[in-house]
């Protein structure tokens, strides 16, 4: 089989594919409950997973996008969960407001505290982290336990983080942390259901980002 003959893409330049993909989402997306200013972080989500019903049930805090692109003007820092996030978020775009991308879950003295304890390194690294970030963006798609502790510390006032990205995939705690993160009067983005992950997360932030060159 000659597979040189077989398949002609429409374009091979970026730029092209990627306007094509938007508008190929927006078409097949149709009506949405999103406002102009949500939009682009939930088609940013459906291009990155090619998944429209994680899209359609993505959840916003009112002040989910100003006071996202307000942290990332003010050189405010991004704090991960996991470094999976953290690699994939354009860093330039933070770094040049004066922010920084964080991540402590592979921090010797998290690992410790976390043994000695016996809990998650996840946990921990949240209380590492919001003793050594002012207010911030807390990107978290891999760890449920390190959105229910952020979620504890936020009820508790110890922690005032300006936006939580909370989208944790998986089975155990994914879908309940994030219903409880949408009952914070915190700025959030999140969804219902177990759907999510690192690369859902990298997707909203970036987007934000965006969003924070153009206003």
């Amino acid at each position: 089989m000659d597979f040189k003959t077989e398949f002609k893409p429409i374009t091979v330049q970026p730029q092209l594919i990627e306007g094509k993909s938007f508008e190929m989402i927006t078409e097949e997306l149709g009506d949405h409950p999103f406002t102009e200013e949500q939009y682009p972080v939930v088609q940013r989500i459906i291009h990155a997973s090619a998944d429209f019903e994680l899209g359609r049930s993505i959840l916003f805090h009112p002040d989910s996008i100003r006071a996202g692109v307000s942290a990332i003007k003010k050189g405010r820092n991004v704090i991960c969960d996991v470094q999976m996030v953290q690699v994939g978020i354009t860093k330039q775009r933070i770094e040049k407001h004066g922010g920084s991308i964080n991540v402590y879950i592979s921090d010797p003295d998290v690992m410790e505290e976390a043994k000695q304890l016996d809990t998650t390194r996840a946990i921990i690294s949240m209380r590492k982290a919001i003793k050594e970030n002012e207010g911030g963006i807390y990107a978290i798609g891999n760890a449920p336990t390190a959105l229910l502790e952020l979620i504890r510390l936020v009820k508790e006032g110890i922690a005032k983080p300006d936006l939580i990205i909370g989208l944790p995939v998986g089975f155990v705690s994914a879908a309940e942390s994030k219903e409880e993160l949408a009952k914070l009067d915190v700025p959030f983005i999140t969804n219902v259901g177990r759907k999510g992950g690192s690369t859902i997360t990298v997707a909203a932030l970036n987007a934000l980002s965006l969003i924070a060159e153009q206003v």
